[in-house]
């Protein structure tokens, strides 16, 4: 996957916003005004942060090392970051933006 696959992946999502609130090398993507995904425009290969239960975080940093990383400048028990270097299929890094979207997105009431 590259940036412009993700950017598209993320706004099909209802409610979701783009932008640069931290400066012209980090898209931010937002739902309900709050961050779900941020991915940095000058590495190489391509990363991002994902917000993550928990628990979840530390069985995808075992499970995928130096693939899935403590998230680079945000609370590390909450937030990932992930290398997109090929080593974690499309489908995977689809479910780790759709866990990030669902643990920001309005629940919807009963």
């Amino acid at each position: 996957m590259n940036i412009e696959s993700i950017r598209e992946y993320a706004l099909q999502k209802p409610g979701v916003t783009e932008g640069f609130p931290f400066g012209e090398d980090t898209l931010v993507f937002k739902v309900n005004d709050k961050i779900f995904l941020l991915a940095s425009l000058d590495t190489t290969p391509l990363q991002f942060n994902v917000k993550c239960d928990p628990e979840k975080a530390i069985q995808l940093r075992e499970d995928y090392p130096g693939s899935v990383l403590p998230g680079y400048h945000m609370n590390k028990k909450h937030w990932n970051t992930i290398v997109v270097d090929g080593r974690l299929s499309g489908r995977q890094v689809k479910e780790m933006i759709d866990d990030s979207y669902g643990l920001v997105a309005p629940k919807k009431k009963k």
